[in-house]
């Protein structure tokens, strides 16, 4: 008897590491919200054309790291396809400064240097978390997730917030089969 209520506890408690994330709107959201209400453009960017390798803990892009935790389903699947990788997170992040209008004596000054783009670089950067925001995705061929990021050089953690649009998907697609047959049509990233 003791057996089976330790058998059955256990299963119990493991059923959290295999459900799906999902999140509902809070009030930090109301930002992002915000920004897929007023500033959302649609891309399309390409997954991963080079050499993938994938570890218990950590994807290999080529000669580049992305680390996660390996109950992290959503991640993993996400990488695992080339959906996400560190050269396509540094382009994002060259883009979004050569596009930023705010601060253009440290666009000047960085443009001074002789690799200024070697600043945005992304590598051996963590994700955890990952989760479908099921309060951003109101049509079945695309759904948004947010992925939280630590960098090494950077205190704060960011957060992505990652479209992924499938054309083939239903209400019923699975996560997993709708990241598998998906790409990437929107990035957005925040500090918090």
């Amino acid at each position: 008897m003791k057996l089976l209520y330790t058998a059955g506890l256990s299963l119990f408690l493991s059923m959290s590491v295999f459900a799906q994330k999902t999140e509902k709107s809070g009030p930090k959201d109301k930002v992002v919200i915000e920004h897929f209400k007023n500033d959302y453009k649609k891309k399309n960017y390409k997954k991963f054309s080079g050499n993938i390798v994938v570890n218990d803990r950590q994807v290999q892009f080529d000669n580049k790291v992305i680390f996660y935790d390996k109950f992290d389903k959503i991640t993993k699947a996400i990488l695992q396809e080339g959906l996400i990788y560190p050269q396509l997170l540094t382009e994002f992040q060259v883009d979004k400064f050569e596009n930023d209008d705010s601060d253009r004596t440290q666009k000047r000054f960085a443009k001074l240097q002789k690799n200024w783009k070697d600043a945005f670089e992304v590598n051996n950067i963590r994700f955890s978390n990952a989760s479908e925001l099921v309060f951003l995705s109101t049509d079945e061929k695309i759904r948004r997730f947010k992925i939280y990021c630590k960098d090494p050089k950077f205190p704060n953690i960011m957060i992505y917030y990652i479209e992924i649009t499938n054309k083939n998907a239903t209400k019923n697609t699975s996560v997993e089969d709708f990241i598998k047959n998906g790409k990437v049509t929107h990035i957005y990233q925040r500090t918090e």
